[in-house]
This record gives C-alpha cells, sequence and structure tokens, in this order.
C-alpha cells in the first residue's frame, strides 16, 4: 500500500536541501548534473553504512576506506600489468568482498558483545588499518603517491552546457541508480534481506528463531564493502582518487550527513539526501566557496540530529551510550600506602620519573628535545581528552579544533597584537572554553554515537574554514619571534621550551586531579554512568556537562597555544581531521580514565611518529587501539595501575589482606569498571549521596 508519509519523509529532507542549493549557490544544467552523478556515488558509500548501522548499531569510520584499498589495487594493476577496465572492475569487487569479509571476521566480530560505541571505536582502528595498506600498496611497484585516474572504458561525448561528460560519467550514472534499486528491492524481497532487517531489530530474538545473525553480518559487511568499492572506483574515474587511496574527510563526512537526515536507517531518505548534498557541495566547490562544504555539512548533521525524536529503544540507547571502558585511578589504600616498603617504592618510582623528565634536555639533542617537548604538549592535550571523553563519557574526535583555535588566537595575540605569550595562552584557552561550550550545548541532547558524529563535522568543519584563512585573513602566515614570557623569560630555544611545555603540563595534572576528587569530578562520573540517578539526587547534569566541555576545551587550547610557540608560526596542516582522529586514538591506547593515560597515550602516538616512517605510524597506531579495546580495555594505564597494584601486594604481604571500608568515591567507577555493583545501585549510592552535600 502507497505509504505517503513515508514518501513524505524520504523526500522531505532533500527538498529541503535543493532549495538552499537553488537560492544560494545556483549554477547551470552541467554542473547540477556533475553534481547529481556525484551525489549517487556519495550515496553507495551512506547507504553502505546505512546497511552496517542496521545490521550491527554502529557508525563505520572505515566504510570509505572499505572501497579505497581494493579501488586502488584495482587501478595499480591497471598502471602496472595493463589489466583492462573491465577486468580490474572485476577483480576489484571480487577483492573489496574479501575485504569486507576478513575485516569483518577479523576485527568486527570479537566486539560481538562489546558497547556499540566501543566497536564505533574500533572502526577507527580499522580505518586506519586499511588506509596504511592503501598507500602501502602502490610502493611495492615503486609507483609514486599521485592522484591517480584511468581512461574511460569507451567512446561516449556529452555536453550539457558547458561540461563535459564522457564514458565515466556515464558508468556512474548508470551503476550508482541500478545498485540503490537492486539494493532496496533485496532488503525487501528476499529471505536474506528480511532477516537483515529483523536480526538487525532484534538480534537476540532472531537467533533464538534459528536465524544465523552472524552470518548475516558478515554478509552486510561484504555487501557494505562491494558498494563503498563502486563509489570509490568510479568517482576516481570522474574526479580522480587521492593518493593512499583514501577518501577525503568532507566525503565521509557527507555520507554521515545523509545517514543522520535518513534517521540511520531509511534508505530512501539516505539515498536521497546524500544526492541532494553532493549537488550542493559540487555546487559550492563551483562557486569557489568550497571552504564552506564543512561547516555548511555540520549545521545539515546538528539540524537533523536535533530534529529527531529521542527514542527509548534498544537503537537509542546504543546512539546515546557513554564511554564504558574508562578505567579510573585508585589510589594505594591508607594502610597500605604508610608500610616502609610501600613508601620507597613509590619514593623510587617518582624519583627515577622526576630524574628522567630533568635531565632529558642534557641528554637529548636539539633534534630529540624538539620531539619530547612536542610530546608533552599533545600528552596535556590528552589531559584535555580524559576529563571530556573519560570522565565526562563524552565521546569527542574532534579535539584538535580546540587545539587549532587556541593556536591560532595564541598566534593572533603575539604578532598582531603584540601580547604577552601568557596573556595569549589565556586568550587561546578562553577561545576554547567558548568554542566547546556552543559545541557543548548541542551535546546536551545528543552523546555517544551521534555525539562522535558531531565532533568530526567540527573538525572538518574547522579544517576547511577555520584555520584555512580563506574566508577571512585573521590568523598570521610565516614565521615569527618568540617574545619573552612576563617580559622576563626566554622562550627561543628547544631546551626552554622543553621547559615551558613541562610546566604547563604540571600545571594541567594537578589542576585535572584535583578537579577529579572535587565534587564536580564526582557528578561528572557518576553522571556518565547514570545520568537519571544523578539527577535524581539533585545535582545539576547540564551543568556539569557543559562545564566537562569548557575545562576539556581551555586545556587543548592552552595546548594549541604552546604548540604554536614550538613552532613559532601557526602550520593549518598540523591541526587537520585525520590528525585529531590519531589523538583520540592514541588516548584510548593511554587510556581515558586517568591523567596518566592522556600522558601515555601521548608518548606511544609521538613515540610511533618519533620512531617510524611515514605510513608506518598510522600502522601503529590502528594495531594499537584494537589491541587494547580488544585486550586491556582500560589503555595502558589500567595495565600499569593493575601492575603496581600487584607489587604492591606483594611487598605488603599479610597487610594486604587486612582491607578497609572502601573509600566511597571509588564506588561508581568500580561499577564503570564492571567490577562492581551497577551504577545506581545500593552500593552506589554513598557516591551520590556525596555529590548532593
Amino acid at each position: 500500500m502507497f505509504d505517503v508519509r513515508s514518501v513524505v519523509r524520504a523526500v522531505a529532507p532533500a527538498a529541503a536541501i535543493i532549495f538552499l542549493q537553488l537560492v544560494l549557490w545556483p549554477v547551470s544544467a552541467g554542473t547540477f548534473v556533475s553534481g547529481l552523478i556525484l551525489g549517487g556515488l556519495g550515496a553507495l558509500i551512506a547507504l553502505g553504512m546505512a546497511l552496517i548501522y542496521r545490521a550491527n548499531n554502529v557508525v563505520s569510520f572505515a566504510q570509505a576506506d572499505l572501497g579505497s584499498l581494493p579501488a586502488t589495487a584495482a587501478i595499480v594493476v591497471m598502471e602496472v600489468w595493463g589489466f583492462t577496465y573491465w577486468m580490474s572492475l572485476v577483480g576489484g569487487l571480487l577483492a573489496a568482498a574479501l575485504v569486507g569479509a576478513i575485516v569483518e571476521l577479523a576485527f568486527i566480530r570479537r566486539f560481538f558483545s562489546a558497547p556499540r560505541l566501543i566497536v564505533t571505536v574500533a572502526t577507527i582502528g580499522v580505518a586506519q588499518f586499511l588506509f596504511f595498506g592503501s598507500a602501502m600498496f602502490p610502493q611495492i611497484w615503486h609507483l609514486s603517491p599521485t592522484i591517480r585516474t584511468f581512461d574511460p572504458p569507451f567512446t561516449f561525448r556529452l555536453t550539457i552546457g558547458a561540461v563535459l561528460f564522457d564514458a565515466n560519467d556515464l558508468m556512474a550514472a548508470i551503476v550508482a541508480p541500478i545498485i540503490l534499486i537492486g539494493l532496496t528491492a533485496f532488503l525487501r524481497t528476499t529471505d536474506t534481506g528480511v532477516a537483515i532487517r529483523a536480526a538487525a531489530s532484534a538480534p537476540d530474538r532472531a537467533s533464538m528463531l534459528g536465524i544465523p545473525v552472524r552470518r548475516l553480518q558478515t554478509q552486510v559487511w561484504v555487501i557494505a564493502a562491494v558498494m563503498a568499492f563502486l563509489g570509490v572506483f568510479l568517482q576516481a574515474g570522474v574526479t580522480g582518487l587521492p593518493p593512499g587511496g583514501l577518501f577525503t574527510w568532507s566525503i565521509l563526512l557527507r555520507a554521515l550527513a545523509a545517514l543522520v537526515m535518513g534517521n540511520m536507517t531509511n534508505l530512501g531518505a539516505i539515498a536521497l539526501s546524500s544526492i541532494a548534498l553532493g549537488i550542493l557541495q559540487n555546487a559550492m566547490e563551483r562557486a569557489n566557496d568550497g571552504a564552506l562544504v564543512g561547516p555548511v555539512l555540520l549545521a545539515v548533521i546538528l539540524v537533523a540530529l536535533l530534529a529527531r525524536r529521542r527514542g527509548t529503544s534498544r537503537l537509542a540507547a546504543h546512539e546515546q551510550g557513554s564511554w564504558a571502558l574508562a578505567g579510573e585511578f585508585h589510589a594505594i589504600p591508607a594502610h597500605l600506602a604508610k608500610l616502609p616498603q610501600v613508601r620507597a617504592f613509590r619514593a623510587a618510582v617518582g624519583i627515577t620519573i622526576a630524574a628522567v623528565v630533568l635531565v632529558a634536555p642534557e641528554v637529548l639533542g636539539t633534534n630529540g628535545l624538539i620531539k619530547a617537548g612536542a610530546m608533552l604538549v599533545f600528552a596535556t592535550i590528552g589531559l584535555s581528552m580524559v576529563v571530556l571523553s573519560g570522565w565526562a563519557g563524552q565521546v569527542s574526535v574532534g579535539q584538535m579544533a580546540f587545539v587549532g583555535l587556541g593556536g591560532a588566537v595564541a598566534a593572533w595575540a603575539i604578532v598582531e597584537r603584540g601580547y604577552d605569550p601568557v596573556l595569549a595562552m589565556g586568550m587561546a584557552g578562553l577561545a576554547g572554553a567558548a568554542l566547546a561550550i556552543v559545541i557543548g550545548i548541542p551535546a546536551l541532547r545528543l552523546r555517544g554515537l551521534t555525539l562522535a558524529v558531531v565532533t568530526l563535522g567540527l573538525a572538518v568543519a574547522a579544517s576547511n574554514a577555520l584555520f584555512s584563512n580563506e574566508l577571512w585573513r585573521w590568523i598570521p602566515t610565516g614565521v615569527f619571534d618568540r617574545p619573552k614570557l612576563l617580559g622576563r623569560f626566554d622562550v627561543d630555544s628547544p631546551g626552554r621550551l622543553y621547559y615551558l611545555s613541562l610546566v604547563v603540563l604540571v600545571i594541567s595534572v594537578v589542576a585535572v586531579r584535583g578537579l577529579r576528587r572535587s565534587r564536580f569530578g564526582r557528578v561528572l562520573v557518576a553522571q556518565r554512568d547514570n545520568e537519571v540517578a544523578v539527577s535524581s539526587f539533585g545535582a545539576n547534569v547540564v551543568t556539569a556537562k557543559l562545564a566537562s566541555f569548557a575545562v576539556s576545551g581551555f586545556i587543548a587550547a592552552v595546548a594549541g597555544a604552546v604548540f604554536v610557540l614550538h613552532q613559532a608560526a601557526f602550520r593549518d596542516e598540523n591541526y587537520d581531521v585525520g590528525f585529531g582522529i590519531s589523538v583520540f586514538v592514541a588516548a584510548v591506547i593511554g587510556g581515558l580514565g586517568s591523567p596518566l593515560g592522556g600522558i601515555l597515550g601521548a608518548v606511544y602516538l609521538r613515540g610511533a611518529q618519533w620512531l617510524l616512517p611515514g605510513n608506518w605510524q598510522i600502522l601503529a597506531s590502528s594495531v594499537g587501539v584494537l589491541l587494547v579495546l580488544l585486550m586491556i580495555p582500560d589503555g595502558l594505564a589500567g595495565l600499569w595501575y593493575r601492575t603496581r597494584d600487584q607489587l604492591i601486594r606483594a611487598m605488603a604481604g599479610a597487610a594486604a589482606d587486612s582491607q578497609p571500608d572502601p573509600d566511597p568515591d571509588d564506588a561508581i567507577a568500580a561499577s564503570a569498571n564492571g567490577s562492581g555493583p551497577p551504577a545506581g545501585g545500593a552500593d552506589v549510592e554513598p557516591e551520590l549521596a556525596e555529590v548532593t552535600e
């Protein structure tokens, strides 16, 4: 039966986008058709993401890379072995199916019972792994990194307006609609399609009915990979494939925007929205407004998400879940900390760390000292992520937007205004806090998967518009002379910059630890695990969330200001989306639950960049996050704390068995780690009661 409401829901978002394009960025018929073709190819990416979401309740950040690896391979064999277009197309389809199956069986299946937000973060690691493969594959034949394209498979020329279309455009215009229609028919009419839909909505019930849920999920990833390959391969014929085979982050963001416009599961609305967004983006780029693409896509995502009804289904619960693997720091029990052997152990560890940190300038050369100073800066950025993601449970993959804003404001204050660096750092921190609050306001309704999508949009928007100087030239370019701190202290050498970074890091650590021990810190952790329970005790959850964004943005922006001093310049390439993703991954590897985790994550990230060449750094990041999520979810910091506790128990002997009553402040943390009762239960009430004091 024809459902008018369903048609309206599918068409309305796309119609609104087309209206916006016609009013603000009118184009010729040829440009419109070109955008229509690119939008259809983007729809293949978006629908693949929708399939995975329906099957796994996961937003896959690896969708573009699922296609980029086999597409790169297909184009390379055309160059090296002289394969025809059709041979490469068929081979690429087979390779894509194999990639999709391997990714699901080797990685995604191992997270079958994990929280969906954790699986989404795992797809970031998978994306980095696939990108590594795409970047390294041409190097097997010593091919240079370049934009790869190929000749049309047959002769065809058509001019619409002033735009010339060839056979590559025709293939894209034919194949994309066929795949979209075929996918819809497959899901609606075939037994496998119906089973996929049933397994997505109720996997436990589907398993009880004999539906092979896991096998179906493998099939979904295979289909999604094939669709991604077609989208990337066909677009390579039209616009070319970037070096490494990676779709730009703006393309991925466009797919995510279409996904949320279609309410994550409405395939018709997702396809039409993707096509409309492709037309809009093409029109903006032809009008030389490409810098606005990121902000517009971010606005579309925010409007679409905020307009959705807040659901209470399992699907909505997955979307709104918070980060649940933040193993917290636990202080050594007082009766053990007083033991002489334990005090000696703690003193030895502290003296060793202090000695290594303080004597580094005397041991490291100039190059090593520069890298060590940068490591301290990124440790401070890691601390900002501990506050926001670890304690508040708000997953942010766009933290480098706050860092970049802080660096830009500091550069402006020093160069254009001649302000003291200390004042510039303060101004940078306030600017970062303000931007974070702006992002935090919609986060009052968004968290989990949806907030990750929003922060990715923020990163793209900042990279495209805020830091590029294309819209307004407010960020100083070029190298500047570092002024004295407080008019007295020179910071014109790597050693002095190292100590400046160390001082900022130490102050940040002290502030963050004090914050966690305060009532505010207890509210943050408590609302992460059980927001309803915290609200029932009278705590202001709204204020706590916004404050966590503000504090996180302030610390990140101050770190950005210090980073600018290190480089004596603002370089926008240091704040791109990919690097921001790597920073988040590093924080997960280190452990988001404690300040030590933020520091260890920075050591891992910068250490990999220090020791490994080029793309091997990406492999280290990918393997690191996947291993951590699978084996030590609370990160390297959690591993250290467990090792420390075992050593202390061994040294304490019988004294370790006489445990006093636990600190009520640890109850909610134990609940988050799965080592205690659920948050909000009877044993957590002391924490919540303390929150209301």
